[in-house]
């Protein structure tokens, strides 16, 4: 059975002995399959029950262990993408989890019967990619209003945004350490302010958050490992969440403060380890579990999301 956070389903192809032969038989005139080059772009899809300029991304993993490969494939639908690894399995399976689709084929059942499973199964694949993708985006800023009244996530709730010309400054509704889903931020901005105003004084007051969040939780980790650092500052980077030099230099994405206080823990916890191991190796994986114990959850958590997802201001 599948982990309670993937999405799969079996595709019996026949018997397992190659000698009697598959059950399904490849189509007489397949639509063409190929195996992606290293450089293709993450591909695009738009599933059928999708409105049409609805797009689910499917992201091509950037490294891929021996023994799995890319695959594409071309169907009535649309293209899908895939990664295919070959195992004992009697049926080819479907699993959907947070890096995508990944089909598993019984060794002896040829590319094209893969294929041909892949496309009788399309409208399931993009259904459960439409969900994939979903569950991707639900911290994304793509669609938060820069209005009074719009909402953008923060620390993981999703607070609402106030226009008081009357204040000063910036003020928060709340004064808990954990936001509620509904906390009011106010901004001194008149009701009818340019959405690029309410924008651009958003994004100070949560640099501001992000600057004082991070600090204390650095601060507090540092204290309980005994680790040092040289200096640490927020960065705006686009393909990453933070970084550590070998100079003991740490640097952290100020839209973590978009998630929730347990995965802003794990990318400090991550690049803290990195002064120890300058590597991802075992050693490595394991100074993240002394410093953070049981940081997996967090980990995937934050594999379903991509810096590049929320857009720049």
């Amino acid at each position: 059975m599948a982990p309670p956070d993937q999405l799969a389903l079996s595709f019996d192809v026949g018997p397992s002995d190659p000698a009697d032969g598959p059950a399904v038989a490849a189509p007489a005139s397949p639509a063409p399959a190929r195996a992606a080059p290293d450089d293709a772009p993450a591909l695009v899809l738009t599933p059928a029950h999708a409105a049409p300029d609805a797009r689910v991304r499917m992201p091509r993993p950037a490294h891929l262990p021996e023994g799995l490969r890319w695959r594409e494939v071309d169907t009535p639908r649309q293209t899908i993408g895939f990664v295919l690894q070959r195992s004992r399995r009697r049926s080819i399976g479907f699993v959907i989890d947070d890096d995508g689709l990944r089909v598993t084929a019984p060794n002896w059942v040829t590319l094209g019967q893969v294929d041909e499973a892949v496309r009788e199964k399309a409208r399931w694949i993009l259904a459960k990619l439409r969900e994939w993708q979903d569950r991707k985006e639900k911290l994304a800023l793509t669609g938060t209003r820069w209005i009074d009244g719009g909402e953008l996530p923060y620390l993981g709730k999703r607070i609402v945004l106030g226009l008081a010309a009357d204040r000063r400054q910036a003020f928060f509704s709340s004064d808990a350490r954990e936001p509620q889903d509904g906390d009011l931020l106010w901004l001194p901005l008149p009701p009818a302010a340019d959405p690029v105003r309410v924008r651009d004084a958003a994004q100070a007051w949560l640099q501001q958050r992000a600057g004082d969040h991070f600090g204390t939780r650095l601060g507090h980790f540092l204290q309980r490992t005994g680790l040092t650092i040289r200096r640490w500052r927020l960065s705006s980077a686009a393909t990453r969440w933070g970084s550590c030099t070998s100079d003991g230099t740490i640097m952290l994405n100020w839209r973590l403060i978009h998630f929730a206080p347990d995965i802003i823990d794990y990318v400090i916890a991550h690049e803290l380890a990195h002064l120890r191991e300058m590597n991802h190796s075992r050693d490595f994986w394991a100074e993240v579990g002394h410093i953070l114990p049981d940081f997996e959850k967090a980990k995937q958590a934050l594999r379903r999301h991509d810096p590049a997802a929320l857009p720049q201001f």
